[in-house]
C-alpha cells in the first residue's frame, strides 16, 4: 500500500515493534508450558525452527518474485498470511496454563525487581556483553564481499550461517537438559572468538565461510541457552518481565555493538572490529566464569 518512502519505513518500525512485543511472551509461555527438566530442548527446538523461517521466508519470497515477474507488490499482499497461521495456533493449538490472580497493580514495581536473584542478573549482564560481541549479520555479508563475493551470492552467507544456527539449536538445547547450561554457553563463546578470528585473518572466502559456518555454530550452542536460563533463574510469576529486562538489555548491547562495529569498520578496518567481537567474547567468557565463582 505504501506510496512512499516514509510509509516503508513505518511498516518496518512497526514490524520491529511486533517483534519486541512478542518476544518475551512467546518465551515466557514457552517456559510455562514446558516441564523443566526438558526446557533446554523446548528453547533448542523454538531456536531452531525459528532459524529455519528466517532462511525459509526470504528463499519463499525469491521464489515467489520470479514466477511473478518481480512483481513484490504480490509478494508483500501474500506474506501476512504465515502470520494469520501462526494467529490460528495460537488460539486453537495452545492451552496456556492457569497463572496465580495478579496484583492490583499490572505494572512493574521497583519492589519487584528485588525479587530477581544474583544468578538472573549474571545472566543479564552475560547476555548484554555477548551481544557486544555479536553484532549485525550484515558485517558477515561486507567481510565477505570484501574477500571478492559476487553481489548475486551474498545471500549465501546468510543461508550458511542459518543453516548450521538451526541444525544445532535443537541438539545443544536438548544437550543441555542432561549437562551444565553453562557449559555450552561458554563452549559457544570460544566458538565466536574462534569465528571472529578467521574472519579477521582470513584471506580469501573459504576461510571467511568457515568463520561465518563457526558464527552459526555460536548461535545454535547459546540463543536457546540463555533463553533457558533466564527461565531457570526467575520467580515463576515474574517470567514475562524477566524476558522483557533481558531483551531490552540486550537490544540496547546489540545497537551499541553495531555502532561501535561501523565506527571501527570505517576507521580502522574489518580486522579491528571482528577482534574487537573476539575480545567482547573474552570478556564474557570471563564474566560467566567469575559469576559461577561467586555464587558457588
Amino acid at each position: 500500500m505504501a506510496n512512499t518512502v516514509g510509509l516503508v519505513y513505518c511498516a518496518r518500525l512497526i514490524d520491529r515493534m511486533g517483534k519486541g512485543i512478542r518476544g518475551a511472551p512467546r518465551d515466557a509461555l514457552i517456559a510455562d508450558i514446558v516441564a523443566p527438566e526438558i526446557r533446554g530442548q523446548a528453547f533448542g527446538l523454538r531456536q531452531s525452527l525459528d532459524t529455519v523461517g528466517a532462511f525459509l521466508g526470504p528463499l519463499l519470497a525469491i521464489f515467489l518474485m520470479w514466477v511473478s515477474h518481480d512483481n513484490y507488490h504480490l509478494v508483500f499482499w501474500l506474506t501476512p498470511i504465515p502470520a494469520f497461521l501462526s494467529v490460528f495456533v495460537l488460539l486453537w493449538g495452545v492451552k496456556e496454563t492457569e497463572k496465580p490472580t495478579p496484583s492490583k497493580s499490572s505494572a512493574l514495581q521497583l519492589r519487584d525487581l528485588g525479587k530477581f536473584s544474583k544468578a538472573f542478573w549474571w545472566v543479564v549482564v552475560v547476555g548484554a556483553v555477548f551481544q557486544l560481541a555479536r553484532f549485525s549479520e550484515a558485517f558477515l555479508i561486507l567481510r565477505a564481499r570484501e574477500l571478492g563475493l559476487g553481489l548475486e551470492l551474498a545471500p549465501l552467507v546468510l543461508i550458511i550461517m542459518n543453516l548450521v544456527y538451526s541444525f544445532t539449536s535443537y541438539p545443544a538445547g536438548n544437550l543441555s537438559d542432561s549437562i551444565k547450561r553453562e557449559w555450552l554457553l561458554m563452549a559457544g563463546l570460544l566458538v565466536l572468538i574462534l569465528s571472529n578470528f578467521f574472519l579477521a585473518f582470513g584471506t580469501n572466502l573459504f576461510w571467511i565461510f568457515l568463520g561465518i559456518a563457526l558464527w552459526g555454530l555460536h548461535m545454535g550452542l547459546t540463543q536457546g541457552i540463555l533463553a533457558a536460563l533466564v527461565s531457570d533463574h526467575c520467580p515463576i510469576e515474574l517470567r514475562g518481565t524477566a524476558y522483557g529486562l533481558f531483551n531490552l538489555l540486550s537490544a540496547l548491547a546489540l545497537l551499541l555493538a553495531s555502532s561501535l562495529a561501523g565506527f571501527l569498520w570505517d576507521s580502522m578496518g574489518s580486522q579491528t572490529t571482528f577482534l574487537a567481537s573476539a575480545g567482547f567474547s573474552l570478556l564474557g567468557f570471563a564474566l560467566y566464569g567469575f559469576s559461577r565463582l561467586l555464587l558457588r
